[in-house]
């Protein structure tokens, strides 16, 4: 793709360090004299070395070395390419409305399959939305740096209002919606619907209403970091096949307290007044089935929690996702507009994944946004070499309504090209929404903060970033915590010398902070949501890259 050879170097570089420093770490787990003699000048730390004994249990350090497209595959599937957005009307002009060129292409390769729709070089006006709505459709432009998608209007004035379904005078386009929307048709459609018609819907797997499941099979207990399940009836089961993990919570919601880490401080909050927070329960998890021998499953991943009778556990069905669909080597800039106050975006949002799994972007620009990259109930999904410039965003990325298994990597955010306006909000990589094991991996954030946006997000990881952390979390009260168990911070470098949101050894339970420079609290300050001994852990703090290994997922990969 253009303008990505130099970063493809540099990755693959830190890859082949990383690879000599993860063997390292394996080599001092063995208790081999020269090795650890080694480990101990590369400060290969503790949390390190018990994570490679129990890497599916660690009580600190979740497990995400198969987060991404294709568990994490490091090259993208390559369709062949069925059209040209010029042979359908596009022209490069930078005047003519090419949104309807461009969308008549897309569809003609759902038509046919699946395969390429290429964008040449140039500008192209779009005065619509771009829809990537049938699976295995990938939409190419000739590199970020050369092709440009010029959109003049916003999702307010293509699809209307969008208020809030917890009520109040919000904007529900400040963290849904995308000008690039990859969502799969029946989805797409009725979400819009439910928009014309004010009936603000829920965005997920499971319909506006949380009512499009049926039950495929009951299941048995398991214990989390397991790869296989014990299920009542297996006839529906069969390999290749997208199914959803459903746990609800009891009434002494022990599935929150079990996100949470368990133990006396979740034990002791108070849970029924977090009516958001309740409302995105049962937790939804996506996951393709690998092997099916009599009454047992293997899954592509191991279970992210605990199985258990109490919380009704049982593989359903969903509303039909969209995978294999991709969009590559394009820049989508909005005309330029003053920001909007906070939470009245408009909608001059970038690209969004939703109910999508194993899809992807790969070296995708987006340029004076609302927000920028969003993955709405989007799963197994890669964001690789992404970059959010111009005058300023609310979310430049956001991961939310039961996001999980993601892998966002090679990131950028630039700083803002003009000053926030007043009452605006700037918040950065966010995460909310029960989203889990979900991956920021090797970023320049030049702005922003690692959000967690409340809503009780599990098991996430930012390792390897370089940030400004000139940002600010969100989340309603009622949205509960901050944090769940297993968040790690691994080898971040902190700019500005902020604490907030990046030292987290005091704020999230049975979590790990390693590999951070020294900071201290300013501004925004928290206070950790639960009581008593957070069980959390901190290392080599005061130093950043002599940590080994460097990056968190690229060494979990390399196991």
């Amino acid at each position: 793709m253009g303008g990505r050879t130099d970063m493809g170097k540099a990755h693959l570089t830190r890859r082949a360090l990383l690879g000599g420093a993860t063997a390292v770490a394996l080599g001092a787990a063995t208790g081999t004299a020269a090795a650890a003699t080694a480990a101990t000048a590369a400060e290969v730390p503790s949390l390190w070395r018990e994570f490679t004994r129990t890497p599916f249990t660690h009580p600190q350090i979740p497990y995400i070395g198969r987060a991404g497209c294709h568990a994490g595959a490091t090259r993208f599937p390559r369709r062949p390419v069925v059209a040209d957005v010029r042979d359908f009307g596009a022209v490069a002009d930078g005047t003519t409305d090419c949104a309807p060129a461009i969308n008549r292409a897309i569809a003609a390769a759902g038509r046919a399959g699946g395969g390429t729709v290429t964008i040449p070089p140039g500008t192209f006006r779009i005065d619509g939305l771009i829809r990537v709505a049938d699976s295995n459709v990938v939409l190419r432009g000739a590199g970020s740096d050369r092709t440009k998608l010029y959109a003049t209007k916003n999702l307010t004035e293509l699809i209307g209002v969008y208020g809030s379904r917890y009520g109040g005078d919000k904007s529900s386009w400040s963290w849904a919606g995308g000008l690039i929307w990859l969502a799969p048709h029946a989805r797409w459609d009725s979400l819009v619907a439910a928009i014309g018609d004010r009936a603000w819907p829920f965005e997920g797997w499971t319909g506006n209403r949380r009512d499009e499941w049926t039950t495929l099979t009951t299941v048995g207990p398991a214990r989390q970091g397991s790869w296989t399940l014990t299920v009542a009836d297996p006839r529906r089961l069969r390999p290749g096949r997208l199914v959803l993990l459903r746990l609800a919570d009891d009434p002494d919601h022990t599935l929150l307290e079990h996100m949470s880490g368990g133990g006396p401080g979740p034990q002791a909050y108070y849970w029924a007044d977090k009516t958001k927070l309740t409302s995105y329960v049962p937790y939804e998890w996506p996951v393709r089935i690998t092997r099916v021998h009599g009454r047992r499953v293997t899954l592509e991943r191991p279970l992210p929690l605990d199985v258990r009778p109490e919380w009704d556990p049982r593989l359903t069905t969903h509303v039909p996702e969209l995978t294999g669909a991709g969009v590559e080597g394009l820049t989508l800039e909005a005309v330029e507009t003053p920001q909007s106050p906070h939470l009245l975006d408009k909608g001059y949002n970038g690209v969004v994944l939703q109910c999508a799994y194993d899809c992807w972007l790969d070296d995708v620009t987006v340029r004076h946004v609302d927000n920028g990259f969003g993955l709405v109930a989007a799963s197994a999904c890669t964001l690789r070499g992404t970059r959010v410039s111009g005058r300023g965003s609310h979310h430049p990325y956001f991961c939310r309504e039961g996001s999980h298994d993601n892998l966002v990597e090679d990131f950028t955010i630039e700083e803002r090209t003009v000053p926030a306006p007043p009452n605006t909000q700037l918040h950065g990589i966010n995460v909310e929404g029960l989203s889990s094991y979900n991956v920021w991996s090797c970023g320049d954030m030049r702005m922003g903060t690692f959000d967690s946006h409340r809503g009780l997000p599990f098991a996430n990881v930012r390792t390897d970033i370089t940030v400004n952390n000139n940002g600010r979390h969100g989340g309603d009260a009622s949205a509960g915590p901050l944090f769940g168990a297993r968040f790690a911070h691994w080898n971040i470098r902190v700019t500005n010398g902020r604490a907030g949101l990046m030292k987290i050894d005091g704020l999230a339970p049975y979590s790990a902070t390693v590999g951070l420079n020294t900071v201290t609290e300013f501004d925004q300050i928290d206070v950790p949501d639960f009581t008593g001994e957070l069980h959390s852990r901190l290392e080599l703090y005061g130093t950043t890259d002599a940590v080994r290994p460097r990056n968190l997922h690229e060494a979990q990969r390399s196991l």
